[in-house]
């Protein structure tokens, strides 16, 4: 997937994170990961703040350096290009694990090999061929060793961003921190309340929600368009369900995850989906005339 992936979470109160009937709270670092406009927010004097900030930055550096489709030298990249990664970090055996709950919780909605497929559509040449090596089965995950299929290639773009969010939240925590919000194109929040509003791509921002010690995933397959199709693809081939999925968890990697599939989940589908995936608090599901159904 392009950077030009967008995530529709946009913060309400003129996109401002502010915590409810309090004032405003300026990010303390605001950049871009992972192909996201990324920011932190926590308050303190400089001495506290700095130090803590570096050690997220450095371990957000470190999470684009294994799962960034956009470095040649991640392990994403290298395990994608030669089919092999010979004993990956802890953080990617991780990572796949939790794609594959989501993968089993949802029908395999979620589904990491769609890469190839991805790539066809967005470089306009004929799909029949990427939809083939789509098979979650095929990739074979040790401590040794991750396989892929032939010709399969992986894309974390579904989950990495939020699995950066964790990490990034954690080192706050560790610094003694314990009001914070992070957006690495997901969120994840210590304390609160934080107000954050739901955009879609065609409604604009439809309603808000309150967000405290938890974690918040929006998707949306019409941020992008690929031939025809929303960014979001259905490894069987179908259309999405809604415009847009807003999920609330309690960690940002499951929301993230979680809200992909669900774009791709009928109305009567979610329920089951989010009883298999206990760490799901709610879902928010957009349709494409703009109606909001709860689950």
């Amino acid at each position: 997937m392009t950077q030009t992936r967008r995530r529709f979470l946009a913060i309400a109160a003129s996109f401002a994170a502010v915590p409810v009937a309090a004032r405003a709270s300026t990010p303390a670092w605001t950049g871009i990961a992972l192909g996201a406009e990324a920011s932190i927010t926590l308050d303190g004097p400089a001495s506290r703040t700095k130090p803590a900030l570096d050690d997220a930055i450095a371990a957000l550096r470190q999470t684009e350096q294994m799962f960034s489709l956009f470095d040649p030298a991640s392990d994403l990249v290298r395990l994608n290009q030669t089919g092999v990664l010979s004993r990956p970090p802890d953080e990617m055996l991780n990572i796949l694990a939790l794609a594959d709950q989501v993968h089993r919780a949802s029908g395999g909605r979620f589904d990491p090999t769609v890469q190839p497929l991805w790539q066809a559509l967005a470089q306009g040449r004929d799909p029949s061929h990427a939809a083939t090596l789509i098979g979650w089965d095929r990739v074979e995950r040790t401590r040794a060793a991750i396989r892929l299929g032939d010709e399969q290639a992986l894309t974390l773009n579904g989950i990495a961003q939020g699995f950066a969010t964790d990490r990034v939240q954690a080192v706050l925590r560790r610094h003694g921190f314990g009001h914070t919000l992070v957006n690495i194109g997901e969120f994840a929040a210590d304390g609160g309340p934080w107000r954050l509003g739901i955009a879609d791509p065609e409604q604009g921002i439809v309603l808000t929600r309150s967000l405290t010690n938890g974690a918040m995933a929006t998707s949306s397959p019409g941020a992008l368009r690929l031939g025809g199709h929303g960014h979001i693809l259905d490894p069987k081939g179908h259309a999405a369900h809604w415009s847009t999925v807003t999920v609330q968890a309690q960690s940002a990697a499951l929301a993230d995850a979680a809200s992909t599939a669900l774009c791709l989940a009928s109305r009567s589908d979610i329920p089951q989906i989010k009883a298999r995936l206990p760490g799901l608090r709610q879902i928010t599901a957009i349709d494409a005339e703009g109606n909001v159904a709860t689950f």
